[in-house]
């Protein structure tokens, strides 16, 4: 009985260790245009666009623990109706050694003469490669346009990595 009481005590003082969560805390600039982009007009209304893209981002400040980000690419799809767009993609961050975290999002935008004015999303952390292969977590991300056409992105959530 003794036995028992110290193993479920030992599991009581582990357990928090074994889920414990980091935070992701980044901000990103994205490139004014895409490095390629292809879109299909919708017939239903006028101003109706499906499009996808692929472009880069550099981090402004971030990291995953030691591995601070170095690079960041997204390839998206986008359902454009106007100013409106529903977009959700891959984004691919590469941290320092060369291991990458990929990031499965969903949002929304608000555009002007085809630049972000303001956007919004949700992620989840999908996996990685190096030590960062059974990486989970989510959060999301808050968007504004910049004068010279670019965005800035400021994330935050939590992740572990996995065993």
């Amino acid at each position: 009985m003794r036995n028992l009481v110290a193993v479920l005590g030992s599991l009581v003082l582990f357990l928090p260790l074994a889920v414990a969560k980091d935070k992701i805390s980044s901000q990103w600039k994205c490139d004014a245009k895409p490095e390629e982009q292809h879109s299909i007009g919708v017939e239903d209304h006028e101003g109706h666009v499906y499009s996808i893209s692929k472009g880069k981002c550099s981090p402004e400040r971030g990291s995953m623990g030691d591995a601070k980000e170095q690079q960041g690419s997204y390839t998206q799809f986008q359902d454009v109706s106007g100013s409106a767009v529903k977009n959700h993609g891959i984004f691919v961050v590469t941290v320092a050694g060369g291991d990458k975290v990929f990031y499965d999002y969903h949002g929304t935008q608000t555009v002007k003469d085809g630049n972000v004015e303001s956007g919004s999303n949700t992620w989840t952390l999908s996996g990685g490669t190096g030590k960062f292969a059974g990486v989970k977590g989510s959060g999301g991300c808050k968007g504004k346009g910049n004068s010279d056409g670019s965005s800035t992105w400021n994330c935050d959530g939590t992740y572990s990595l996995g065993k």
